[in-house]
């Protein structure tokens, strides 16, 4: 499964422009993000990612493979249900994995056309929204969707980084 997503910073009134949109609200979720490094290569260098999600209806791992296009944050993405996320962070260990960061974010989630829109408050960084669609094969046609909600909420300035990179920015700056 490919995830084509799109991020940008939020302003102020962008609640009110996704609601002009039409969007249908889903709900709020509290998410813990626990990711870890391989003992293989670097996951920074390889553009990779592999994520422990810990949120109200349960956990998740996540591995996210290389974006695959210099405008959004579009990559394979494999994600499977765990039963509990502690013993699964104990298994990554004695693999050899290593705990690299941790994000926390209130997400607000809303349904827009096939897509989800995500308003996130990262700790530590601000309000971000993304716009996430997923696609098996063609997914520069869902490229081109979430760039144009995007457009249409006048959110244009796209970010790839992502919140583990805007956390570690922030760390060098306040230095």
């Amino acid at each position: 499964m490919i995830e084509v997503e799109v991020k940008a910073r939020a302003r102020e009134d962008t609640k009110k422009r996704i609601a002009a949109l039409g969007a249908t609200p889903i709900g709020v979720e509290n998410h813990l993000d626990l990711y870890f490094n391989s003992p293989l290569r670097d996951f920074k260098k390889s553009d990779e990612a592999l994520r422990i999600r810990i949120k109200e209806d349960g956990a998740r791992l996540t591995y996210k493979g290389p974006k695959l296009d210099q405008q959004t944050k579009s990559r394979r993405e494999l994600t499977i249900r765990i039963d509990d996320p502690t013993q699964m962070r104990d298994v990554l260990s004695l693999l050899g994995f290593v705990l690299s960061a941790k994000v926390r974010k209130k997400r607000t989630k809303y349904s827009y056309q096939g897509m989800v829109i995500a308003l996130d408050e990262v700790e530590g960084l601000g309000t971000f929204l993304e716009v996430e669609a997923q696609a098996e094969a063609n997914w520069e046609n869902e490229k081109d969707r979430v760039l144009s909600v995007l457009k249409r909420l006048e959110l244009e300035d796209t970010i790839r980084r992502s919140y583990i990179e805007l956390l570690e920015e922030e760390k060098r700056a306040d230095l």
